[in-house]
């Protein structure tokens, strides 16, 4: 009898708890550079995988992807020890990344699953506000 009810507690915990955890999208997998000299970059994911975080201790100078025909679909110049770059900038699929250490050149790959939403831009409201000339009133006074 106790074992009906520790198997009864466990599949209504399994099923609630089926209703609250939600699986993340996966916008895009990233395939890091297990070199060991590519060991200085941390290159990854944020949480919602729809942008890639570059930190490294030594100056990161490009960013660059290339494409099958050997060309380059974006070329950025970063120059920085930290870099975020939006995914959404890139079509679906295959996507070979270099990051340039001089002299050294990071190769890795981060596919696109998925088209990633872009953010819309902020609102303004659509009444525009107007400073006006503030006006000097005389008053008169009436005997």
């Amino acid at each position: 009898m106790k074992n009906l009810i520790r198997i009864l507690l466990i599949v209504v915990l399994i099923f609630l708890l089926s209703f609250t955890l939600k699986a993340q999208e996966l916008y895009a997998k990233l395939e890091p550079n297990k070199n060991i000299q590519a060991k200085g970059l941390v290159h990854k994911l944020n949480e919602t995988k729809d942008t890639l975080i570059l930190q490294s201790d030594k100056k990161i100078n490009y960013l660059y992807s290339i494409n099958k025909d050997y060309g380059r679909d974006f070329d950025v110049y970063v120059d920085t020890t930290f870099y975020k770059f939006p995914l959404n900038k890139l079509p679906k699929g295959k996507h070979v990344l270099v990051a340039v250490q001089s002299p050294k050149r990071i190769v890795f790959v981060v596919r696109i699953l998925k088209k990633i939403p872009k953010e819309d831009p902020i609102k303004l409201p659509s009444s525009v506000i107007v400073a006006t000339e503030s006006k000097k009133v005389v008053s008169t006074e009436n005997d």
